[in-house]
């Protein structure tokens, strides 16, 4: 039977509440770091639902950058499907390349074995049903082509699976005590198998296929962001093209790789700044654990970056938190 339980963070402090919803999140979908629009202000409420192989998670969340990188996925315990399915609200979803955004009745499968992102910029509602990676990899075939996909809730089989799904969750919610049938995990997952069905054997475009490139190095990049030695050349060994292409592959962008590599350092080294855990770190440490080799040229780029300098950014931040 779909034994409910209720989580959030009302009750709790708010300096705790963003490791929180981490913890939990992590504990019930798959790793993942929640960054806040406002720190001081963020909640979320979950409600879960186990359907035997199938979990079913009802979040609601203030707006807020989600990622689920490739240290995420190292630490998951068991890989999975999740499709995400929207009910209120509007987030944008990206996976291997892909970057849609949803809106109510959409949904979209994201693969826990690689990175994805959402950007939530609103006060959001969404549909989670954690489904075990082989469990729907059999029925699929080819999960290439459906990660970080969305399907509307307004096509034909879409839409019949977007209105199912919606409709047993009212169900699971009116009657949680009702013992559901076990083949409704077997019908769940056919569904979602049918809607996916339809994008199978379309042949990537050129652009589908740069674009899965370009997530190939951002994410090599991501996983080595902290090494010193990472300069464009390793990235293009690292993903096995040339360096020519890669800067080709970043000539459509803003910024070139280097910049890139840099602008990822700094935001990350201000993430550490900001974090009220870490105050007891010197600023010299966050550097040189962020591939900075040099503490002036740290000093100079991260002015040029955010308009202060790490000290005062520090302060600023601590003020902010009341720190």
């Amino acid at each position: 039977m779909p034994h409910l339980e209720t989580f959030s963070t009302e009750g709790i402090a708010p300096q705790r509440r963003v490791d929180y919803w981490n913890e939990l999140t992590g504990s019930v979908m798959t790793q993942l770091a929640v960054d806040p629009a406002d720190w001081n202000a963020f909640s979320g409420r979950l409600t879960l639902a186990d359907l035997g192989r199938v979990t079913i998670a009802d979040v609601t969340s203030d707006p807020a950058a989600v990622q689920h990188s490739r240290q995420h996925v190292a630490r998951s315990r068991e890989p999975r499907f999740l499709l995400c399915l929207q009910l209120e609200g509007t987030c944008v979803h990206r996976q291997e390349g892909r970057e849609t955004r949803v809106e109510y009745g959409d949904f979209t499968l994201f693969d826990s074995t690689r990175p994805y992102d959402v950007h939530i910029d609103e006060r959001n509602r969404s549909l989670v049903f954690c489904i075990p990676h082989q469990e729907l990899a059999r029925r699929l075939g080819d999960t290439d082509a459906v990660a970080g996909v969305t399907l509307r809730g307004s096509g034909t089989v879409s839409g019949l699976t977007s209105r199912f799904l919606q409709n047993l969750w009212q169900h699971c919610l009116a009657s949680p005590d009702t013992l559901l049938p076990p083949r409704l995990n077997d019908a769940l997952l056919d569904l979602v198998a049918s809607a996916y069905s339809e994008i199978q054997g379309i042949s990537p475009s050129p652009a589908t296929l740069a674009a899965r490139r370009r997530q190939q190095i951002r994410e090599y990049i991501e996983t080595h962001l902290f090494d010193p030695d990472l300069t464009p050349a390793r990235v293009a060994k690292g993903v096995r093209v040339s360096v020519r292409y890669l800067h080709q592959l970043f000539e459509e962008g803003e910024e070139t790789a280097a910049r890139y590599i840099l602008r990822r350092r700094l935001e990350e080294a201000s993430r550490a700044l900001a974090d009220p855990a870490q105050r007891g770190r010197s600023i010299t440490d966050i550097a040189l654990n962020h591939g900075f080799n040099d503490v002036s040229h740290f000093g100079r780029v991260f002015r040029e970056r955010f308009g202060l300098t790490p000290g005062e950014f520090r302060r600023q931040s601590q003020r902010t938190t009341g720190g």
